[in-house]
């Protein structure tokens, strides 16, 4: 075994028991009221009482006996959970001592071991401008650690972003209603289109990640900025109140731009920063959910 695999199987353990035991302790019950069973499976039939649903009554059965008989649903319980996990080259950026994709991988495993304790699916998709890797929803431990090993040590062949292209993928290869979870800083184009046809057939959640120096410069001088993106880089002097104020201009619009699309799209979402806690943002989605 190498170095570098050695080095990435201690990360998942650890990975996978810091997760499992945020689930324990603070999900189970948040993750079950918030994401129960959306459709309703047939159980069995039972003679009409006054005040059931006339709607319900199953007339088959009805004509056999010369008695109303109505049917009796229950609620499906088994989901599958998709996670749809930005990993552009943006997610390398961090100033509050955590990278984006640090942050990603974790709130992933999190979700991942919620759904799994809750005898779910999961499966995932990871993306950058195109679909980079897609594992197929499927049940069990070793399927976990599977997803958190493929977090930590996958290498994308692309830098940009299109989450349009992940949702759309997403879509079209998940035909079953699921819960899908896009994990993402949301640095890309236009995906309204893509969003609301998926929101349509699943229920899809948003997580955008974001550093809070995306948001505003501070005041330190010449500084070269590199896009991870696109390898282009520029000098900028933050000394200059323009520069700085144009930046956090554009990011507020920026920002602005991809609530309006999750909450036109019926999109449920959270903010969550890096070098902060998680934990607080998806447990109020989660209550505002159940």
């Amino acid at each position: 075994m190498s170095e570098k695999t050695s080095d990435i199987l201690k990360k998942v353990r650890r990975i996978e028991l810091k997760t499992r035991g945020i689930s324990n302790a603070l999900f189970s019950g948040e993750y079950h009221s918030a994401f129960k069973g959306r459709g309703m499976a047939f159980s069995e039939v039972r003679e009409y009482q006054p005040g059931d649903d006339i709607r319900t009554i199953d007339w088959n059965v009805t004509a056999r006996f010369n008695n109303p008989y109505v049917k009796i649903f229950e609620e499906e319980r088994e989901l599958t959970v998709m996670l749809l996990i930005d990993v552009s080259a943006s997610d390398s950026f961090g100033t509050d001592q955590q990278l984006k994709k640090e942050l990603i991988t974790e709130m992933a495993a999190v979700l991942a071991v919620s759904a799994i304790q809750n005898n779910d699916k999961v499966g995932v998709i990871l993306f950058t401008d195109r679909v980079e890797k897609f594992i197929p929803p499927k049940k069990g431990k070793s399927h976990i650690l599977r997803i958190i090993r493929e977090l930590l040590g996958f290498e994308p062949q692309h830098k940009k972003t299109d989450v349009a292209e992940a949702v759309k993928y997403f879509y079209n290869a998940i035909k079953k209603r699921s819960i899908g979870f896009i994990i993402s800083d949301f640095l890309t184009g236009d995906f309204s289109d893509e969003l609301k046809m998926a929101n349509r057939r699943h229920d899809v959640i948003a997580l955008q990640i974001y550093d809070r120096r995306e948001l505003a410069l501070p005041k330190i001088g010449m500084v070269q900025f590199a896009d991870p993106e696109t390898g282009e880089k520029s000098w900028v002097n933050t000394n200059r109140h323009k520069i700085r104020e144009g930046y956090a201009k554009n990011a507020a619009i920026h920002h602005k731009r991809v609530r309006e699309t999750f909450k036109k799209s019926g999109v449920d979402f959270a903010l969550i920063r890096t070098g902060e806690s998680y934990i607080t943002p998806l447990l109020n989605l989660f209550k505002h959910r159940g």
